[in-house]
């Protein structure tokens, strides 16, 4: 059972023992669909970041900026508060049922 709980919430036995000793909580387990989108609001938030230093670099440079600031800053804000209500979403689908293989997600019938 031990293992098994180990396991469920990706721990070592060790390392589940000591949270359990210490009362620590569990990490939250996340689907493959959760994961699949933080992966993806990370590659998002890294364009964003590259079109922001292109963008500041323009300005510096004097010369027309490929974005503007204003709209990058929110799109920046936005993808934060995605990220922060995505990691409170309680979901009761099991990995199993999130995505295929090939990353592409199953057919519902």
């Amino acid at each position: 059972m031990i293992k098994l709980k180990a396991s469920d919430a990706g721990l070592s036995i060790a390392e589940l023992t000591r949270r359990s000793v210490l009362l620590k909580p569990l990490p939250k387990r996340l689907s493959k669909i959760t994961l699949a989108t933080y992966r993806e609001l990370v590659r998002i938030g890294s364009n964003i970041n590259q079109l922001t230093r292109a963008t500041n670099t323009a300005i510096k440079m004097g010369l027309r900026p490929p974005a503007d600031p204003e709209q990058l800053k929110q799109l920046q804000k936005l993808l934060q508060q995605i990220g922060r209500e995505l990691s409170q979403i309680e979901t009761e689908i099991t990995d199993d049922d999130d995505i295929d293989d090939d990353g592409d997600q199953e057919d519902w019938e």
